[in-house]
């Protein structure tokens, strides 16, 4: 495995709380990494020790082969933090300048800004953006020094579908030139579309990591679809959806359960059977009924 970021059994604890409990995991030269969790289960503080924001308490964390605070370590580094202030008085192509003045061979600001959709913003103040111009902005401030990762923490929270879809490309396109991404999101249908790897964190540990296919395959699960008016209990049933009349039962064994449908005479119609999805995955491996 050919990883420029690391870290071997991080730990680290506010008071009596463990935020991270030994965790274990590697972003691979031009993959996505994917790291999923729900709220308070360490993502972010797994990300502030990856570039070097934060020591850990135990463990290690490596960057391009560095202790991640030493800042020719972050060289190569561009960052999406959760929050980001903007001096009020500066236009937004001089943020753009700004920023790219920290690195050597800095993106050049129009191709930077064309690419999200900020081009014509170039001379507005920031203090005149609105929340998802402000987003997208910080976002491509990730990028404005050519880094060879990014990480990017909770990045389309607040932007519209059109603009998630756009900065969806954008990664995409990131990824193929050969750049590496951490992502962290709330989104699960994000993860899917984008990860190669995906990383399940709960209560500071790591409960999964593997490709889509192989998180859906550690939960060793189907999802058996239909409409029905009603559903007595069956067997081997482990979770229930209902929306209007189509029901969706979670089992280990589909083949059985379709057939004790038909056994005990369920009037049901337009049946499907399929592997759960990654947000059902997800809600199953972490026990959380929503995101």
């Amino acid at each position: 495995m050919n990883a420029i970021a690391e870290v071997q059994g991080i730990k680290k604890t506010y008071g009596k709380t463990q935020a991270l409990a030994g965790v274990s995991l590697a972003v691979e030269a031009g993959k996505v990494l994917a790291l999923l969790g729900p709220n308070g289960a360490g993502k972010t503080t797994l990300v502030k020790i990856l570039v070097g924001l934060l020591p850990p308490d135990g463990g290690s964390a490596r960057l391009f082969g560095e202790d991640p605070r030493r800042p020719a370590a972050r060289r190569r580094l561009g960052l999406t933090p959760q929050e980001t202030g903007f001096p009020p008085t500066l236009r937004v192509r001089e943020v753009v300048e700004l920023v790219r003045a920290h690195y050597p061979e800095p993106e050049n600001p129009r191709t930077l800004l064309t690419r999200f959709g900020l081009w014509n913003l170039k001379d507005r103040l920031t203090a005149r953006l609105s929340g998802g111009e402000r987003r997208r902005l910080t976002i491509a401030l990730a990028f404005a020094g050519r880094p060879k990762l990014a990480v990017l923490d909770e990045p389309t929270t607040g932007l519209d579908v059109e603009s998630r879809r756009g900065l969806w490309q954008a990664i995409r396109r990131f990824a193929e030139a050969g750049g590496s991404v951490l992502l962290t999101t709330h989104y699960l249908e994000e993860a899917e579309a984008l990860a190669d790897r995906v990383a399940i964190l709960h209560r500071g540990r790591l409960l999964a990591l593997g490709t889509v296919a192989e998180i859906r395959d550690q939960v060793g699960l189907k999802r058996v679809a239909f409409e029905a008016e009603t559903v007595p209990d069956l067997p081997g049933v482990v979770r229930v959806e209902r929306s209007g009349p189509r029901v969706t039962l979670f089992t280990a064994d589909a083949d059985r359960l379709v057939r004790e449908l038909v056994r005990r005479g369920v009037p049901f119609r337009n049946l499907e059977v399929s592997p759960v999805r990654l947000e059902e995955a997800f809600l199953l491996l972490t026990g959380e009924t929503g995101r």
